[in-house]
């Protein structure tokens, strides 16, 4: 990987001096300076980018990683590397080098490294799937925890995983089990002396086997072989996991939410140029709208109702009116019903076809929302659902959307809470960019109008 990177590297930084100066794609309008003076920025190229994947661990071969997260990584890496070198060749004041050639290089060697990086892993999975590159594993304990693991080791050829056996509390054959045991806990140190080419040791014990885990762990501490404990945490992680480095004490972040971090950076920037180009786009719709509104029924032609977003935090969602001003007047927050009375002569039309939800886009734009999340809730309805529907407060993990996963399966208006909650969770637990998109693009077809929105 370090030799296709910096062959890369060099090849991407040539050739975006060749776009450049002889293909003149933007016009040169300063002659065209020395090539052997971009040929000398090689080498502080090749130090930059190779330090930060270094310090991104991108040079390390962990089997065990998802290709879209290594993807990820490298697009970070990328960034922060591009950062340090524009940096670096902003100090030189005796001689400006070229934006663009810059701008051509970062496009292209982006588009090399996740290319080649990609080509790299298939091709190293495919020979596994194979059998070649392949490492042995032993699992010690057969409680929930370890039959997930393994699940998800079986379920994956392409890591090279072959998992040999367990260690169970008495040793005897279990045929329930999808390897063989292989003795019993009190056995453990002795018998994988004698499996040939082991590599590595999973302990995945239930909580309430600490003691026995303890001698394990000391009747281990010679073995030469890779030792993992995986702690008995999966009933509790609902979201996501994360183990965090606080100075060489790990420790286990549950229900971890996957939108962080440049992950948040990457999807506020989508939310910001989407609503912001929804909004030029649908503009003489929505003074259409407006104008409806207006000549229709008396009052405010927007609605402004508190909602729950983002970790709890309430903001104001702005709709479309398509109610009575004195609407809640006498029944106070109560959820909208079919051939509900409230409604103005184009409120049903405006909720059927979600056009009230139109002016929300201004709540991406601004931050409260997102284009994509769970729909907000008003509090009061929050209150009473935290409390009768097990982990309902999980959805606020991340901002609230205007569409969502939940909205295009069906489940939106008077329909079943607990189904939306799974939908919502499911969003969570498996949010990318891709997703969002898929998401926009199924709304598009056939999340607008529903039958249950009234």
């Amino acid at each position: 990987m370090i030799c296709s990177d910096s062959l890369g590297l060099v090849a991407s930084w040539l050739l975006a001096y060749y776009l450049r100066f002889y293909t003149q794609i933007v016009p040169v309008t300063k002659g065209i300076p020395p090539f052997s003076l971009y040929v000398t920025l090689t080498i502080p190229v090749l130090f930059i980018w190779l330090a930060v994947f270094s310090y991104f661990q991108l040079y390390r071969a962990p089997k065990i990683t998802r290709r879209t997260t290594e993807l990820g990584k490298v697009l970070q890496a990328q960034v922060v590397a591009l950062f340090c070198f524009i940096a670096l060749t902003s100090v030189f004041s005796e001689y400006r080098f070229s934006r663009v050639v810059i701008g051509y290089f970062g496009v292209i060697s982006a588009f090399y490294l996740l290319t080649s990086r990609l080509l790299l892993r298939n091709m190293l999975r495919a020979l596994r799937v194979r059998g070649v590159n392949m490492r042995s594993v032993v699992v010690v304990g057969a409680g929930t925890t370890a039959l997930a693991l393994v699940d998800r080791m079986k379920r994956m050829p392409e890591l090279g995983i072959i998992v040999e056996g367990f260690f169970t509390v008495d040793g005897k054959e279990n045929s329930s089990l999808p390897a063989p045991v292989l003795g019993s806990f009190l056995e453990v140190a002795e018998k994988i002396r004698k499996i040939k080419n082991l590599g590595e040791i999973v302990i995945a014990l239930p909580r309430g086997e600490a003691e026995v885990q303890d001698r394990i762990l000391n009747s281990l501490g010679d073995v030469t072989h890779n030792v993992h404990l995986v702690p008995d945490m999966y009933e509790y992680i609902v979201l996501g996991c994360a183990v965090e480095n606080f100075d060489d004490l790990p420790i286990l972040a549950l229900n971890e939410s996957p939108v962080g971090g440049w992950r948040s950076f990457l999807k506020r920037m989508v939310d910001v140029c989407g609503s912001g180009f929804a909004l030029v786009l649908f503009s003489p719709l929505m003074a259409l709208v407006a104008l409806l509104v207006k000549f229709t029924s008396r009052g405010p032609i927007f609605y402004g109702q508190e909602r729950m977003g983002l970790d709890g935090h309430t903001f104001k969602m702005w709709k479309f009116r398509s109610m009575r001003v004195d609407a809640e007047k006498e029944t106070g927050a109560v959820w909208a019903k079919k051939g509900d009375d409230r409604r103005t002569p184009i409120g049903g039309f405006l909720r059927a076809s979600s056009l009230d939800e139109l002016p929300q886009l201004w709540n991406v734009f601004i931050g409260d929302m997102s284009l994509v999340g769970p729909r907000p809730e008003r509090p009061e309805f929050v209150q009473q659902f935290r409390y009768n529907i097990p982990r309902y407060m999980l959805r606020h993990k991340v901002k609230a959307g205007i569409t969502g996963w939940a909205q295009i399966n069906g489940w939106r208006g008077d329909t079943s809470l607990e189904k939306r909650i799974e939908c919502d969770l499911y969003y969570i637990r498996n949010w990318s960019m891709y997703l969002d998109l898929k998401i926009l693009l199924l709304t598009v077809y056939k999340g607008f109008v529903n039958k249950n929105a009234y």
